[in-house]
């Protein structure tokens, strides 16, 4: 009789315990939406970047990669294996393009959109720190807009009556950025709490800390935070009035429910914990 109560307190135990532990949620990332509108999605390849951090260690075809992994997160986006801008160089005798017009060249030469050349700037394995230059050129006649649709800060800042063909013929970038990120910084810190969201399987003891831990992990936020800037920069010379960019960083309240754009009205929300 002792045994059978026993039993019965250690299983009403069990169910007591089972009911109180926290399901494990699968909750997805904040995604990037690119602004361009079509039937196709746009095409991008990425050049190695180069290495003017004056660090030695650094492999720059694995930041290459993570730029290329960056983009492919971006919806409306699909990028071409580094590989292939590599064999597209060699094709074409080029160690790397040294301006607009050598990159517009290899643009065509790969039948994609767009080619993003960038540069390491800084680089330090155990802070970690990364410094990331980069620049996007279309290739001629890829991802123009009407005039009369939308206006580019160059246009704005020259006040002048040029067509978006010409501007995306000249030796202008369609956006750029500099980005500099130190895991000693708060508010990288709190953006990069935001990207571990829905990027973590399971308790960990670092938790989203971890992707400050070592410098592949801490390179994937760089990347993906630095294509991200560059895809709202577009958004902005695409259309402003179909796509709105949050002004907001990613870890405010906005950031963490919404993502920073809205196309045609759609906004793709996260759930978080109340």
């Amino acid at each position: 009789m002792l045994e059978r109560t026993l039993s019965l307190i250690g299983f009403a135990f069990l169910l007591t315990g089972c009911q109180g532990t926290p399901k494990d949620a699968i909750v997805p990332p904040q995604p990037t939406l690119a602004p361009y509108t079509g039937a196709r999605e746009v095409t991008w390849a990425v050049v190695p970047p180069r290495n003017d951090s004056g660090a030695s260690e650094v492999d720059t075809l694995a930041v290459g990669d993570a730029l290329v992994a960056a983009a492919e997160q971006v919806r409306g986006v699909r990028c071409l294996p580094l590989n292939r801008t590599i064999e597209a160089l060699r094709g074409l005798k080029m160690e790397a393009p040294q301006s607009a017009a050598d990159a517009r060249r290899l643009a065509q030469a790969m039948r994609v959109d767009a080619v993003l050349i960038s540069t390491i700037t800084a680089w330090d394995s155990y802070k970690p720190e990364i410094g990331i230059a980069a620049a996007l050129f279309a290739r001629p006649g890829a991802l123009e807009v009407s005039p009369a649709a939308t206006a580019s800060s160059r246009d704005i800042q020259t006040s002048t009556t040029e067509s978006s063909a010409s501007f995306a013929a000249s030796d202008a970038p369609l956006a750029m950025t500099s980005e500099h990120f130190d895991a000693r910084n708060h508010q990288v810190l709190a953006d990069l709490q935001t990207y571990a969201t829905g990027r973590l399987k399971g308790p960990t003891a670092l938790g989203w800390r971890s992707y400050a831990s070592t410098s592949k992990r801490f390179t994937e936020f760089a990347t993906y935070r630095t294509i991200q800037v560059l895809v709202q920069q577009e958004a902005m010379r695409v259309s402003a009035s179909q796509t709105q960019v949050g002004t907001k960083p990613d870890n405010s309240l906005r950031g963490r429910t919404a993502t920073n754009q809205v196309l045609a009205g759609q906004v793709d929300t996260i759930q978080t914990e109340k």
